[in-house]
């Protein structure tokens, strides 16, 4: 007998600058780990996605965008990407915000609760950063990293 494995999917939303587009893309995400038997991530998915769309829509003036891809086993990367190219103080690896800084402190809780995250610039020819992070089922042990190209992943 054949088994028939489920398409590989990813999603993008793309969204505009508007104060209601984070909440839009929460829902949209919600929807989405429902559809494919990841509800049990959706607390912690949309905290994250929650915190990265905050950071872009209050750091930039353009439009800004969600992407979701499924991790192997059972887990969810989210990605927002946005049109500002300087990766936020507090988000490499190994840096924390100041003390002093009055921001930061959401892109800390992004670290703290993902299994892993990271951040790049989209280069030169095309203007802006990824910021992404990964929540799993279970527990895997491995340590955040920024990985250099992790829209090849």
């Amino acid at each position: 007998m054949a088994t028939v494995s489920p398409p590989p999917w990813t999603y993008a939303l793309h969204l505009p600058h508007d104060p209601r587009a984070p909440g839009i893309a929460r829902a949209a995400l919600r929807a989405i780990l429902d559809a494919h038997g990841l509800a049990d991530l959706r607390d912690d998915a949309e905290l994250l996605a929650s915190e990265l769309l905050t950071n872009a829509h209050l750091h930039t003036t353009g439009a800004y965008g969600l992407r979701l891809a499924p991790r192997s086993p059972g887990g969810v990367r989210v990605s927002v990407w946005d049109s500002n190219p300087e990766i936020p103080p507090g988000f490499h690896v190994g840096e924390n915000a100041p003390r002093s800084a009055e921001g930061g402190r959401g892109l800390h809780l992004v670290r703290a609760c993902a299994d892993a995250w990271g951040a790049y610039s989209l280069g030169a020819t095309h203007r802006g950063k990824l910021l992404w992070a990964e929540c799993r089922n279970e527990p895997t042990g491995s340590t955040p990293a920024v990985s250099p190209h992790p829209h090849l992943n």
